[in-house]
């Protein structure tokens, strides 16, 4: 499958999860470019850094609720308000293992979270996530 998905951003601290995630999207060509952060405040600077370079910025984030620095909860609470200075729509999913209904109805309180997934995130569900903003 070839998209029309410049960057997708990977915001986890598992280094398996990230190797993984990240030659699943390569592997069926779901982006051009994968970028990978370990926690929430690394991504943040990244966006806040790139304000305005469209082309730079990640069309879709997948994101961990746990990590160290700044969890997936910090990290939407400091996106929203940085967003309106961004200048790009980016799609954001929490991706995380926590089944735990207070973090799945936390995430689906925050307007920004397109949705929660489980993990792991299939390569079906992934290449569904992308066909639908493409």
């Amino acid at each position: 499958m070839n998209s029309n998905v410049q960057n997708i951003c990977i915001i986890d601290d598992d280094s398996i999860y990230q190797y993984a995630i990240t030659a699943t999207i390569k592997a069926y060509k779901l982006a051009e470019n994968v970028l990978v952060f370990s926690d929430g405040e690394e991504a943040l600077d990244f966006i806040k850094e790139n304000a305005g370079a469209c082309e730079n910025l990640p069309d879709i984030i997948l994101l961990d609720i746990n990590m160290p620095v700044m969890d997936g909860f910090q990290f939407m609470d400091e996106y929203k308000l940085i967003k309106p200075k961004v200048g790009k729509k980016i799609l954001v999913y929490m991706v995380s293992s926590s089944v735990d209904p207070h973090d799945v109805e936390k995430a689906k309180q925050i307007s920004e979270i397109s949705d929660y997934i489980i993990k792991p995130i299939r390569p079906k569900e992934l290449a569904s996530i992308i066909s639908s903003i493409v």
